[in-house]
């Protein structure tokens, strides 16, 4: 899964066209189920739902923004709670404020385009309350915690990188929040490792200066955007049997019923782009799909995926059939 979290930090975008390409493989993927168990299903559904479920995906990004507050908001009650017990035994104990000033935290709760997205969502994180707490205690357990409150006065840059540093470190690849966002929406189930790289982007996005107003990442980059997604999915669903003729006359050594459904799937939306996106090179096309292979598929899909599209481009090149602005 790891794959593509290099790839998803070189944006300025949430949603670009590496994770349409991977949302469109995984909506094309359930239609073709879909089809099989319960007969025709209309096209215009299917671009329907890839829209809806890129917005789903912007929502997680918000989601994951508002967890780093929720563990903010245990922390103060840690605090002010250690406080009013010191006061009631009379101790004269100093408890830090070091950990709950945090400067980039306090512009991530003044940003207005989350405070938006938490009062229309102001629940999301409610019946997660004890998972919040056991994330919270596994911070103050930890080394980069402890250092960070023993050290000296803190500059805004080492402020905003421990987020950074805890982000890693205890929500991603943490198996609890995984379940809990599963539980939430059926549409986060594949997503959070990818939206997790667009988080610690967001973090590093931030400056000493940014203010209420400073913005997230957008969802879309471009109009243009929007329209690879939704003609995408359909040029992949619209030819279908083009493309498995394609695959069929170039694989002679392959069943097509024993050939993973995926690979399948990654293949027909491979070519609907190759094929009907005269501006996007070939290389680019093809090292994407190997890529979600890779990540999405069984061992040898990405060899298989990335030999197949070769083959075929080289075929379709040679026959003057894909032309290439």
């Amino acid at each position: 899964m790891s794959t593509f979290a290099h790839i998803f930090e070189r944006f300025d975008i949430m949603i670009n066209r590496e994770l349409i390409r991977l949302k469109t493989v995984q909506i094309v993927y359930a239609y073709q189920q879909n089809k099989q168990e319960n007969g025709f299903q209309s096209i215009e559904t299917a671009e329907k739902e890839l829209v809806f479920s890129l917005q789903k995906s912007y929502e997680l990004y918000q989601s994951l923004l508002l967890l780093m507050m929720e563990i903010h908001r245990v922390a103060v009650e840690d605090v002010d709670q250690r406080r009013l017990r010191a006061r009631q035994l009379g101790e004269s104990t100093r408890i830090s404020n070091k950990f709950i000033k945090n400067r980039f935290m306090q512009q991530l709760m003044q940003n207005r385009q989350l405070i938006e997205y938490t009062d229309q969502h102001n629940q999301v994180w409610a019946l997660e309350e004890d998972m919040v707490k056991r994330i919270y205690r596994r911070i103050q357990e930890s080394d980069t915690y402890k250092q960070f409150m023993h050290g000296g006065t803190s500059t805004y840059e080492e402020e905003r990188e421990l987020w950074r540093t805890l982000y890693k470190d205890f929500i991603c690849n943490n198996e609890e929040v995984d379940n809990a966002l599963e539980e939430m929406s059926l549409y986060w189930n594949d997503d959070k490792h990818i939206i997790d790289s667009f988080v610690l982007k967001t973090i590093r996005m931030f400056k000493e200066d940014s203010d209420a107003h400073s913005p997230l990442l957008a969802d879309f980059d471009s109009d243009s955007d929007r329209e690879f997604a939704t003609k995408l999915i359909h040029y992949t669903l619209r030819n279908e049997e083009q493309y498995n003729a394609l695959i069929g006359a170039n694989g002679q050594n392959w069943d097509f019923e024993r050939m993973a459904i995926m690979d399948l799937v990654i293949l027909q939306t491979a070519l609907a782009e190759i094929l009907c996106f005269p501006s996007i090179p070939v290389a680019v096309s093809i090292n994407e799909y190997v890529n979600i292979a890779k990540a999405y598929s069984t061992p040898r899909s990405s060899a298989f995926v990335n030999g197949m599209l070769d083959g075929i481009t080289k075929q379709l090149m040679a026959e003057n059939k894909l032309i290439k602005n």
